[in-house]
């Protein structure tokens, strides 16, 4: 079994995830090349201790990325303000 720290490289900060963030309950992270929604969600659940209700992936250029939607109960805001996003 992979580590967390294996799968995520690194969270994204851009206008769209801000506004994904604000909107959605979004976040949007780097992963590796190799990992899949279940092993990102697992990931993200152990690194944060969150509920995650939904991971899509997406290949763009040589970065995948993922887009965590996490549950109602747990704000993606107060997750970026943790990791130093905003």
């Amino acid at each position: 079994m992979k580590s967390p720290f294996e799968i995520i490289n690194y969270p994204i900060a851009t206008e769209k995830s801000i506004r994904l963030m604000e909107l959605e309950n979004k976040l949007i992270f780097s992963i590796k090349k190799d990992a899949n929604k279940s092993d990102v969600k697992k990931a993200i659940e152990d690194l944060f201790k969150v509920k995650v209700v939904k991971v899509n992936t997406f290949i763009r250029g040589c970065e995948k990325r993922a887009y965590v939607k996490f549950h109602q109960s747990t704000p993606a805001i107060d997750i970026a303000t943790n990791l130093g996003l905003l």
